[in-house]
């Protein structure tokens, strides 16, 4: 039987959390008099109360969490995380319609990057704060934060972790979960510190530095300025952020190893090998295009590409330029990286390199066994062997993820269709939503954004937003009836 006490205890430590992280964004807002301290200050009051009061609700301490209180948790925390993260925006006046608060915050917590905002820069320096805040919460998870604390409240959290990364081949760099969550956090503030500073030292405000890092290290690509990243030419800011945002983009296990020194490990990952050897054949490519086909200097093709290459496998979505003006071939290759996505255990969204790269392993292999039909040939990764379990939530994964897509691009265009291009604005626009991208195409394209989108179609994509983030099946399984049975 399903525990919700427990699943209420624990959500409740979920938004007291989030209130406390709402109360950051004050200093900003108290030292630039930006008029919405008041606003975030109610906003962190009502998240802690209520997470206080959902926290008391029959409290106990319970030493383990199943597998279906897990998934409720990722869920409906998320869901809660989602509803409250939007208040700092009502209650300042930024948003005046549930659907564009939701659509913003949604966005934000899953650092799809994609926003409703026409004037960003006009936006409250708190309100901006929390805004960039939201993406490096939801980076990692908060969840996963949480792990690392839930032992002290006698509440394990080896399934919230199985959830809220479902797919993931984290190898366990330490046998207690806890301590994996820790280090994995360990890295994530420590390069996201660094990052402020090399910003700052650059020229940038510290205000903006601080922003950026946060979006940055949580490939999520919200920035304070309406052109983004475009809006700081000098080349040293961009080159230190597209170095930042490819080492977000890999596995954080990996990370790990190469900081204490493993290097054999972190060479011996396929996923890795594969994300350095892609990043790098598309770089050369699309460099030679761009230089080929525009009046650009090479550096500048070349910084253009690597940047916008990173950007978009890595589902950060910043932009330095706007690729789709370049040249039709190009704009069609950055509309597949939509679903690409960098490496599992990493902060990026999307489908991942390591499922791709399973998938076609086992694919080329066929074409063996054909030949071979009696032989055993099993598909490995790492150099090992890829249980059959494993690949059959693979290939679900995929079939799944292209009928949503399918899908959502259909209601998508009988949505969009008043848009100029209903056809392309919607199946980039769903592309982007489940991948947790950010930018678009057509209508929805890197120098605009979503906010000419009707709130049914608002509504519709942070839904996809949702389900992109905790992977499809977090979210699908609650639905159906095995999850309910006692049995």
């Amino acid at each position: 039987m399903i525990d919700f006490g427990t699943i209420s205890n624990v959500v409740g430590v979920l938004l007291i959390s989030l209130g406390c992280f709402m109360l950051t964004a004050l200093p900003f807002s108290w030292y630039f008099a930006s008029g919405d301290a008041l606003a975030i200050l109610s906003a962190a009051g009502l998240t802690i109360l209520v997470g206080g009061l959902s926290w008391l609700y029959k409290f106990k301490i319970k030493e383990d969490v199943g597998k279906r209180e897990g998934y409720l948790i990722v869920l409906i925390g998320w869901v809660f995380m989602s509803l409250f993260s939007m208040f700092p925006y009502l209650f300042s006046g930024v948003f005046t319609t549930f659907s564009d608060a939701l659509f913003e915050s949604v966005s934000g917590l899953t650092t799809t990057g994609a926003s409703v905002l026409n004037d960003i820069e006009a936006v409250p320096k708190g309100i901006l704060f929390w805004r960039s805040l939201t993406q490096w919460i939801g980076g990692m998870g908060i969840i996963v934060l949480m792990v690392a604390i839930f032992p002290l409240l006698g509440i394990g959290g080896v399934e919230l972790f199985v959830a809220e990364a479902p797919g993931s081949s984290l190898e366990k760099i330490h046998p207690r979960i806890k301590e994996i969550a820790k280090r994995l956090w360990y890295i994530y503030a420590g390069l996201t510190t660094l990052l402020t500073f090399i910003l700052w030292a650059l020229g940038m405000t510290f205000f903006d530095a601080i922003n950026h890092s946060l979006t940055t290290m949580a490939t999520g690509g919200f920035s304070t300025k309406n052109s983004s990243v475009a809006h700081f030419t000098s080349p040293a800011i961009q080159y230190t952020i597209l170095i930042f945002m490819f080492l977000a983009g890999i596995n954080y296990t990996v990370l790990y190893y190469g900081f204490v020194g493993k290097f054999k490990k972190v060479w011996g990952s396929d996923e890795f090998k594969t994300y350095i050897i892609l990043v790098s054949i598309l770089t050369v490519a699309v460099t030679t295009s761009i230089y080929c086909s525009t009046d650009h200097s090479f550096e500048q093709s070349f910084r253009d590409a690597t940047f916008q290459i990173v950007s978009v496998i890595t589902t950060t979505g910043f932009v330095s330029a706007d690729y789709t003006s370049w040249n039709a071939g190009l704009s069609l290759l950055f509309f597949f990286l939509l679903f690409v996505g960098a490496c599992a255990g990493s902060t990026s969204g999307g489908i991942k390199l390591i499922r791709h790269l399973v998938f076609f392993k086992n694919s080329f292999l066929e074409f063996k066994r054909l030949l071979h039909p009696n032989a055993i040939i099993r598909t490995k990764i790492d150099g090992r062997i890829v249980p059959s379990k494993v690949m059959t939530h693979i290939l679900v994964f995929l079939l799944l993820y292209l009928m949503l897509f399918f899908f959502g691009s259909l209601v998508m265009v009988i949505i969009l269709d008043d848009f100029d291009r209903p056809l392309l604005s919607a199946i980039s626009a769903v592309a982007t939503s489940l991948g947790n991208v950010g930018p678009a195409l057509a209508d929805l394209s890197p120098v605009d954004n979503f906010a000419a989108v009707p709130a049914s179609g608002k509504c519709f994509l942070t839904f996809l937003m949702l389900l992109g983030r905790l992977e499809l099946f977090t979210i699908l399984v609650i639905f159906t009836p095995y999850f309910w049975k006692t049995n």
